[in-house]
């Protein structure tokens, strides 16, 4: 919870009048509660070595008593998940650079820039980067058998334009055979899914860290709680368990209200993760990039002769290279391969292994205890031992005035249900925005997730065929929702062209009519 640096807390809030004479008191010593208030990391400099009547200011830096709460989200281990998942991409290029220097040679290093372009636009891709991954691998493509017609055509001289045209027929010559086709379905879908994760995860962290603030109200019914028993001089004496749950209700009214759509992208992130450990594993998809390329070129080198034909055909004869005579595409086949294929013990490995399963296992195991998080957040809080006493010792437990049991009912969860709640004033007449804004933002990530299940990257659809379908007359309901999505601070590329924005936009609308 974010606090100001230097709060200012006036003892005088709970100060009533105690059993002992102000003779005695002014000669209490506080040794016990500078401890205390030592062990909660904050400086002694502002706490009094005995106890003063009347107002004591105290001093807290940085008092932060909900931060504990936001390390569960932490857990979720986002830095090792991006790292492993950036790991794989360096792990196949490194591959392939291996590989492919091993098998074809020159022939490879005189090229490298192809394949390292692919390698530097997937990084991007992932990094979150305006990328199209259809249109990095369609232009890999292109340039890539521009080299290898070359390459299989020696006895040619090729202008630019002349490999431009080779490239504009690739798509009707198919001279890689399926390999581009099935190389794209199972790249697209595995990083689609993997960068998906990944936001979602960083989208899920900055969402739990903006919601934990506190108001004025709420940060006077924490430091009752919690600091009025070390000014009465009984720094031991943890609140009761039912004060603890209305004060900590009081504070979270508002996030309690997005339990429902934090519930939905919970469960999203738990199919997306179990995508990636299935069909959509990004670990294989890596290490299959080196092994169909070598396929693909393969491919061409076995047909050459009868690409070459339609080539010429289509684009016309070229002009012998110098030094070269003439010969016809069947004579330039020859005996000579300069390409091959791996075996199968050479096909290139991860030095990974099988981290993917047990990095996807182990966040699983923790998305779980993550559904229902606002609503139960105050219990979770109030059962720490550190927080509060336990329910069994309800008789013995700070009651926001004395030693002694907590007599009001405890309120039930959720903005409406804190009208009454006597630790905590909180005004129920109006939703509160920021709580709004994290709700669309929610809404906006698990559609994304929603669509990453099935391999469709939200960046990159078609907005003409979506605004038809959602029976939109005007962008400018895309315009104005793109401004709503900016002002809650949420990353959307491409969002006047994104399907997302389609399908939320009557969402929105009926938000600002509700």
């Amino acid at each position: 919870m974010k606090m100001e640096p230097l709060l200012v807390v006036l003892c005088a809030l709970c100060a009533l009048p105690g059993p002992r004479s102000p003779v005695a008191a002014a000669g209490r010593s506080c040794a016990d509660t500078r401890q205390v208030y030592s062990e909660k990391g904050y400086s002694t400099n502002t706490a009094p070595l005995t106890h003063i009547s009347g107002k004591t200011a105290l001093k807290p830096h940085g008092f932060l008593p909900l931060t504990s709460l936001k390390s569960r989200v932490d857990s979720w281990d986002l830095h090792s998940a991006a790292d492993f998942f950036r790991e794989l991409i360096d792990l196949s290029e490194k591959s392939m650079n291996q590989m492919f220097t091993k098998t074809y040679g020159r022939l490879f290093t005189q090229n490298s820039h192809v394949f390292q372009e692919l390698f530097v636009e997937l990084r991007r891709y992932y990094s979150g980067g305006s990328v199209s991954l259809s249109e990095v691998l369609s232009d890999f493509w292109s340039r890539l058998v521009e080299r290898v017609f070359s390459l299989v055509n020696p006895q040619y001289q090729f202008s630019e334009d002349y490999l431009e045209c080779v490239s504009k027929h690739a798509e009707q010559l198919q001279p890689f055979g399926d390999v581009p086709r099935k190389l794209r379905v199972q790249v697209s879908r595995a990083f689609v899914a993997a960068r998906a994760l990944s936001q979602g995860l960083a989208t899920g962290r900055d969402i739990v860290n903006k919601a934990l603030t506190a108001d004025s109200e709420c940060v006077r019914g924490l430091m009752r709680q919690w600091y009025c028993p070390l000014c009465r001089g009984m720094p031991s004496l943890r609140p009761c368990h039912s004060l603890c749950l209305n004060v900590m209700k009081g504070c979270l009214a508002n996030q309690a209200d997005l339990d429902t759509e934090w519930n939905n992208f919970i469960d999203a992130l738990y199919q997306v993760s179990e995508k990636l450990e299935g069909p959509f594993n990004i670990e294989l998809a890596a290490d299959s990039i080196s092994v169909k390329v070598s396929e693909a070129i393969m491919y061409m080198q076995e047909n050459s002769i009868s690409i070459s034909t339609k080539v010429f055909q289509g684009c016309g004869s070229p002009r012998p290279a110098p030094g070269r005579s003439k010969r016809s595409p069947k004579e330039s086949g020859g005996n000579k391969r300069p390409f091959r294929t791996y075996s199968a013990e050479e096909k290139p490995t991860t030095a990974a292994g099988t981290n993917l399963d047990r990095l996807v296992t182990e966040l699983k195991e923790r998305l779980r205890p993550m559904r229902g998080f606002w609503v139960s957040l105050p219990h979770t809080i109030c059962n720490d031992e550190r927080m509060a006493a336990d329910v069994t010792n309800e008789d013995r437990c700070w009651n926001g005035q004395s030693r002694g049991r907590y007599l009001p009912d405890v309120t039930g969860d959720g903005l409406v249900s804190q009208i009454n709640n006597p630790e905590v004033e909180v005004d129920i007449a109006r939703p509160d925005v920021r709580t709004r804004q994290l709700i669309m933002e929610l809404r906006v990530v698990t559609n994304k997730l929603r669509h990453a299940q099935s391999g469709q990257d939200m960046d990159f659809m078609d907005s003409e065929w979506c605004r038809w379908s959602a029976g939109l007359e005007t962008p400018l309901i895309l315009s104005h929702y793109q401004l709503e999505i900016s002002s809650s601070k949420t990353t959307l590329a491409n969002a006047s062209t994104g399907c997302m924005v389609c399908s939320l936009v009557l969402q929105h609308r009926n938000m600002i009519h509700s």
